[in-house]
């Protein structure tokens, strides 16, 4: 089992940057594949990025593709989402998960994600 702490978000304006910090605590991180999923008021929880395990296959939603990294940091139990560019759209609770087992097929859907962490939250005024 492992536990995950999110921090980093806050208010930002457009065009600015925020680095988001998922800390994790229990069993090793590498033993996990992660992800990061966001949900805006009155919508449902979206994927955004996926990492795997050893950190060398990334995934992005396209809506994030070119703005958004995201990187880990297993020696630090701590993955990272790394906004760039950011957009009024982007405002959203931003959560960190972390999936046991994980394939391309799978990555973007929250059913394969077994532990979630509490959310942060991210404010691009418009």
């Amino acid at each position: 089992q492992v536990q995950l702490v999110e921090s980093g978000g806050g208010l930002v304006q457009a065009g600015g940057s925020l680095r988001l910090s998922c800390a994790a605590s229990g069993r090793p991180l590498s033993s996990y594949a992660m992800g990061w999923f966001r949900q805006a008021p009155g919508k449902e929880r979206e994927f955004v990025a996926a990492i795997s395990g050893g950190g060398r296959i990334t995934y992005y939603a396209a809506s994030v593709k070119g703005r958004f990294t995201i990187s880990r940091d297993n020696a630090k139990s701590t993955v990272y989402l790394q906004m760039n560019s950011l957009k009024p759209e982007d405002t959203a609770v931003y959560s960190c998960a972390a999936a046991p087992r994980w394939s391309g097929t799978t990555y973007y859907n929250e059913n394969t994600y077994a532990y979630w962490g509490q959310g942060t939250q991210v404010t691009v005024p418009s």
